[in-house]
This record gives C-alpha cells, sequence and structure tokens, in this order.
C-alpha cells in the first residue's frame, strides 16, 4: 500500500519514457534513510522523491528505489522480506564519484565501510561502501596515467 498522500510532482509514465540505457531498481525498507546515503554519501543527485519511490541518479545515469510496501502484490516481495543483504554479490559501481570524500562521508553517517579507498591495479581509485540494505556502492575514479 502506499503512503504517499496526495499527486506525485513527477508522473510516473513520464519517469519510465525518460529512462534509457540500462538501470536498475532498488527495493529498500527504509527511504529516508537511503535517500540520506545517496545524497549525502554517494553525492548523487535526487531527482525526485516521496515515501515511496524515488528517482536518483549521477549525470545521465538514473536508477530507482522502491519503499518494501510499494512491492506487497508484486512476485519480488518474497524475494527480499526478512533478508540481510540483500545486494549479495553485487557490487553497484558509481564512475566519477570521489572515493576518499564518499568513504569520509559514509563513515560520518555511521554506514558500513567494507574496504577503504585504495588504488587498484585496473586504474581506478575506489572504496566499498554498504548501506544500510546491504548494498555495495563502488565510488571510484580513475587513476592519473
Amino acid at each position: 500500500m502506499k503512503k504517499r498522500t496526495g499527486d506525485p510532482t513527477l508522473a510516473a509514465d513520464d519517469v519510465g519514457r525518460s529512462l534509457t540505457g540500462a538501470g536498475f531498481n532498488l527495493l529498500v525498507a527504509d527511504m529516508e534513510r537511503a535517500l540520506e546515503f545517496h545524497r549525502d554519501v554517494l553525492d548523487v543527485d535526487v531527482v525526485y522523491a516521496d515515501a515511496d519511490f524515488a528517482l536518483v541518479g549521477q549525470g545521465d545515469a538514473r536508477w530507482m528505489l522502491h519503499a518494501d510496501h510499494t512491492y506487497d502484490d508484486h512476485p519480488m516481495a518474497g524475494l527480499v522480506r526478512g533478508l540481510e543483504g540483500r545486494g549479495a554479490g553485487v557490487e553497484l559501481r558509481l564512475y566519477g564519484v570521489d572515493p576518499d570524500a564518499a568513504e569520509s562521508r559514509a563513515r560520518g553517517a555511521g554506514f558500513t565501510v567494507l574496504s577503504g579507498t585504495a588504488d587498484k591495479p585496473h586504474g581506478l581509485r575506489e572504496c566499498h561502501l554498504v548501506d544500510d540494505e546491504g548494498y555495495v556502492w563502488v565510488p571510484s575514479r580513475p587513476l592519473a596515467p
């Protein structure tokens, strides 16, 4: 059941038509905390948010957050209900996000730092951050050649 009151300021069909390329949707138990992680740790734009749904992103990349309660009648509801670490085995990579700053913000906001920022042999400086849902985010920037 939706918790939003009133009409959204961004129509669902407009959102759908605006999405291009690859995308993903994350189910979240706590929309406010998820938005805090995206906005304050990952430093991505919150295009739209209400109690049920959010559209967030960086540059041309956009992804969606749906509150668990909006999936009550969806086939995926049973897959995530009661799970800890929903994102097990998946890294969500954000290129062009300063990993040093993201790590610092994550620590300051009480989120889990799975691995601290380091230069990697694959040419990126990155860290691994875990949000409250268990999704692993990897902000990174290219190393100088």
